[in-house]
This record gives C-alpha cells, structure tokens and sequence, in this order.
C-alpha cells in the first residue's frame, strides 16, 4: 500500500485538489490522506464540506494578522512532525500559497518526492503578486512532479530548466471541480433583481491592499451610479485591509451587496447569473471563461495569459479609470460582450485529476 499525503491550505487549494483527492481515494493500493493546514480555517471547511473530505490532518495554522515569516515558520515546524510521523511515500499540494512553498521545502529536506499541481505559472517579476511569485518559484526548484495546467505553464517550466521528462501537461483541476458541480441547482443566498445585470466582485490579493483597493472599490460604486440597470454582489474576505475599506465605500448603496465568502456551490451558483466579473482572483479567470463569463482582471500581471489571449479576459489592474472605461464598454457595446462571452475554456477538459493519478501509479509500478 502506497501512502500519498494531500496538503490544502487555502480555499482555492482545496477546490482544485479535490478532483485529485477523490480520484486517489477510488485507486486500489493507494491510501490516502489529507493534511489540512487550515492558512484559512472558514473558507477551506466550506469547501472541503462540499466534497466531503474530511481532514485526516489538521494544523489549523491561522491566527488573526499572522506576518508571512512567523506562516511559514510555524508550518515548517508542524509539517516537519508530519512527514517524521506519517512517513509518506507522495506529497502532493496546489498552487502558489505559503503552504505549497512550505510543503515542498519541508518534502526537500524529508527526501520525499513532491508534486506541484498547477506548476509554472509565472508573471516574471518575483514582486507581482506578492508572496505568491516567490512561492511557486521556489517550489519549482524542489518539485519532482510539475503537473503543468497549459502549454504555457509547461514552456515557463523549460526555460527554467526543468527537465521535460520531468513536466506533464494535464489541464487544471479547477475545471474538473467545476464541471462536477456547474449542472447543480444551486439557489442564491439573497434576493436578486431579475430586471437588473449582475456584476461580480471578487478581490482580495495582498499587492491590493492600500490606495490600489481603494480605486477599486470606488470604481465599482462609480459603475453601479452610473448604471441603474446594475447591480453588483460582493463576496468580502474577512482581511481587514480588504474588510474594512470594502464597507467603507461600498456599505451603504441599496444596489451593492456585501457578504460573507460564499461556500462554493452558491459562489458557482452567483458566477452562473453574473453579467460580468471583476476580480483579481486567478481561479475566477480559469473558472469564467468556461461558464461563458466575461473577467476584468483587477491586476497588472498575470500568471494565466491563456485567457487573455484567447479574448475572454481582460487585464485592466487596480485603476479606477481602466476599471470603469472597461466595465462600461462591455456594459455598452453588445458586440464586445459577446466577443469575450463565448464559453471558451483554455485551462482543460476536466481530466486533469485522472491524468494526475495515472502518471503516480506509473510511478509505482516502476519502482515496485
């Protein structure tokens, strides 16, 4: 019996490792487990509840206002008593947080082979965004497995040198998440004017916070008082950089709601009914596009350009004037609309998990 550890950290982590999770529970010979670092405690419950995954693991590692250096030493620690404790043959982990970065460190120095879902994603500039760069760099340089989401990703990793024998394309396991649930009947947690187009807000990103999140808001305000026919839900992370401010400006138009981070269901439910997104999100530039939905992506940079160069998503970053021209635009112009409203997915067909799967039983089978 072969053991693979599963590490989730964050709610985008545990939507796009559950795919793989539940195809490693279905494999004989393979036993499974799932450390959950909890880097955030509510809304990676919600979404581990949704697939019903129960942690076998769990370091709830979060504390209110936890600098970066105090995250990735206390993780360091704990994962260092797991991986001494459980001794696995596999870790696996997603994306680009503090937790993939402290996994693969902590892998490197077990000697256990470690695999990166969604490998290569690359802006260039170890600044933007910020800590995340940085993150899935270093986890590069560590990783055995880059289970690379696009050709791109997998053209990032080369130039790094990564061996090729070493990168396998999948598509990501965002879309096989989102697949599984998108035919759902989802009902909305609040009333919605059916008269009225629907803008969606996401955004949250640390490189935001300050005077770039608060051109986005007012950005957002503006767009809504200048169209009556506009209406916008706003998820609202519970960081009080993002928190307060959002209230702030926001709090008060009857046309604008506030709420709490939506459990994924009705998240998937509010992106189905959405006009439009604005977000600097990246799951919601790989989950939009696939449910024919425009995406303002409120970043300079960009570590997933397959959408932009497909037309069905559109970098404007955190300015108030690119924001708003932008918005309108797609609000006036029914042509532009329907130029980026096609239903185009370039992140995969929703296999990505099996593909993930078979090249680890391959692993094993050669290594006996």
């Amino acid at each position: 019996m072969k053991n693979i550890l599963c590490v989730v950290g964050t709610r985008p982590e545990a939507i796009k490792m559950a795919p793989v999770i539940l195809a490693l529970r279905n494999q004989p010979g393979i036993h499974c487990q799932v450390l959950a670092t909890a880097q955030h405690r509510n809304l990676l419950d919600q979404v581990l509840r949704i697939f019903e995954i129960e942690p076998d693991i769990d370091l709830d590692i979060m504390r209110p206002n936890q600098a970066l250096t105090t995250l990735t030493a206390r993780l360091l620690l704990a994962l260092n008593d797991v991986l001494e404790a459980e001794k696995p043959d596999v870790v696996l982990a997603q994306g680009d947080t503090t937790t993939v970065m402290t996994v693969a460190l902590a892998c490197f120095y077990h000697k256990i082979p470690f695999g990166h879902v969604e490998a290569g994603l690359r802006t260039g500039d170890m600044a933007n965004p910020f800590p995340e760069e940085m993150n899935r760099v270093v986890a590069g340089k560590l990783t055995k497995w880059h289970f690379a989401p696009t050709e791109s990703a997998r053209r990032n990793l080369l130039k790094e040198n990564i061996p090729e024998c070493d990168i396998l394309v999948t598509g990501n396991t965002v879309i096989d998440a989102l697949l599984s649930v998108a035919e759902r009947d989802i009902p909305l947690p609040f009333q919605l004017d059916p008269n009225k187009r629907l803008i969606l807000v996401t955004a949250h990103r640390r490189e935001n916070f300050g005077e770039p999140f608060e051109q986005i808001c007012q950005a957002v305000l503006s767009v809504v008082e200048q169209n009556q026919d506009v209406q916008v839900v706003y998820p609202v992370h519970p960081n009080p950089n993002v928190y307060d401010v959002a209230f702030q400006i926001l709090g008060n138009h009857p046309r604008i709601t506030l709420c709490e981070p939506l459990d994924y269901l009705p998240f998937v439910s509010v992106m189905k009914h959405a006009y439009l997104i604005l977000s600097d999100s990246g799951g919601v530039q790989e989950e939009a596009p696939a449910l024919g939905k425009p995406v303002l992506v409120l970043r300079r940079e960009t570590e997933r350009p397959e959408a932009v160069q497909e037309g069905v998503v559109r970098l404007v970053g955190p300015d108030f004037d690119a924001i708003t021209s932008a918005a309108q635009h797609l609000l006036d112009d029914e042509a532009s609309y329907r130029a980026m409203a096609r239903g185009v997915s370039p992140y995969g067909d929703g296999k990505a998990a099996e593909r993930i799967v078979s090249a680890l039983r391959d692993y094993f089978a050669a290594c006996g």
